[in-house]
């Protein structure tokens, strides 16, 4: 029997809006990326670098997919969160090399303007077709069934800070 695969170092980001809307992004429903075809919406996440710091992997990713700056962190989340991939899907993401990912999420307060979104930039490739500002309660529906764990897990951690700024 061959050891199972690692997981991916990951972070993922919660992004509110001055109205305590969360910003969600489409991915390409296409059969070469990694959750294959459909129409799923996520929050920005990626991968985190050789000896990056979390929070500042937060930062980075958030930028390069979404080309948001005015941001500030308010909220970390208390554990990393795993998935796994379909048995099927881990050969075609990241170069077979993961099983899964393990998540530290973060909440940032948004202080731009929704012009400062911009899925395409050059030397960024394009995570998102589309985007746009969301309740907590409907993220479970948009997501990736195999992501769905993991969205309840951040809902839960962030949902009293989320309404408590309502």
């Amino acid at each position: 029997m061959s050891e199972p695969l690692p997981y991916r170092p990951c972070v993922g980001v919660m992004v509110l809006n001055p109205a305590n809307r969360i910003w969600i992004g489409r991915r390409f429903g296409a059969p070469s990326e990694p959750e294959g075809p459909g129409t799923w919406w996520q929050m920005p996440q990626g991968g985190i670098d050789e000896s990056e710091d979390p929070a500042k992997a937060a930062v980075r990713e958030l930028d390069e997919e979404t080309g948001i700056r005015s941001v500030r962190i308010i909220a970390e989340s208390a554990d990393w969160y795993r998935y796994d991939l379909p048995v099927n899907l881990r050969p075609k993401a990241w170069g077979g090399k993961y099983g899964g990912q393990k998540q530290k999420w973060f909440v940032m307060r948004f202080s731009g303007q929704d012009g400062e979104v911009q899925l395409e930039r050059p030397g960024h490739k394009a995570e998102f077709d589309a985007w746009r500002w969301a309740e907590i309660d409907e993220l479970l529906g948009l997501i990736v069934p195999f992501k769905r764990a993991v969205y309840e897990q951040v809902v839960r951690e962030f949902a009293p800070l989320v309404k408590a700024q309502s």
